[in-house]
């Protein structure tokens, strides 16, 4: 079962996404364990102020480092200590997240992730935790928030079971290098937009020829950085 741990100062933010859909019945399944953890009960103020003016002036506030250490410390505490696995930090400012990524953060027992919020999070978190700094995309959100679900999702439905069929995930975007074929369902014909005649052929070989060229044909488009990456 793999454990995965999320520090946010908005816990609610996470609770009709881990119980719908596949990140639901794989927590019901067994398959995974959310343990979502409000950053504001590892304050010692009766504010509990988690955030600061940054150091040498600026607009907006940082986040200040102590509440994360101890709410990872405490995290730690409670499953009797040991490794935790990897420690990420949704950030602008990380390496890119990645359908390898989320391979590498599947096969593991236990992920925590720690979302950010206001202008910035003290250095001092990503250092002093040696977590990984991750981002989703070349954009900025409000909050780690949405970048850790996007995260938990793209990580649960890679668990054994949690699909049901594992064709299902072996056929998506980015699981061979390349983006997936178009699909299509009934009817065969809409509003002048017919299916492609070789997808009713029910020749297996043609089929299988026909989603494999689209495949290369899509991303030597779309993603050229894939498709050079897919040529190494």
């Amino acid at each position: 079962m793999l454990r995965i741990n999320v520090v946010t100062l908005f816990p609610d933010w996470f609770t009709a996404p881990f119980a719908a859909s596949i990140l639901g019945r794989a927590a019901k399944a067994g398959l995974v364990q959310y343990r979502v953890v409000q950053l504001r009960d590892f304050t010692h103020d009766k504010h509990q102020t988690v955030d600061d003016a940054p150091y040498g002036g600026g607009a907006g506030m940082v986040l200040r480092v102590e509440p994360f250490v101890e709410a990872v410390e405490d995290l730690k505490a409670g499953a009797g200590g040991g490794d935790r696995g990897p420690i990420v930090l949704l950030s602008a400012r990380g390496k890119l997240f990645t359908h390898d990524t989320a391979v590498r953060y599947s096969v593991g027992s236990e992920l925590t992730l720690l979302c950010g919020h206001y202008k910035d999070v003290d250095q001092r978190v990503a250092d002093a935790l040696q977590a990984e700094e991750v981002s989703i995309g070349d954009f900025v959100l409000s909050g780690g928030e949405p970048a850790a679900l996007c995260v938990v999702d793209a990580v649960v439905r890679l668990l054994p079971g949690a699909l049901g069929d594992h064709e299902s995930a072996s056929s998506d975007s980015h699981y061979e290098g390349l983006l997936a074929p178009p699909s299509y369902t009934r009817p065969p014909s809409y509003r002048g937009l017919d299916v492609p005649d070789v997808l009713l052929s029910g020749d297996h070989d043609k089929i299988a020829a026909w989603r494999a060229a689209e495949a290369e044909r899509l991303t030597r488009e779309r993603r050229p950085d894939l498709w050079l990456k897919h040529g190494e």
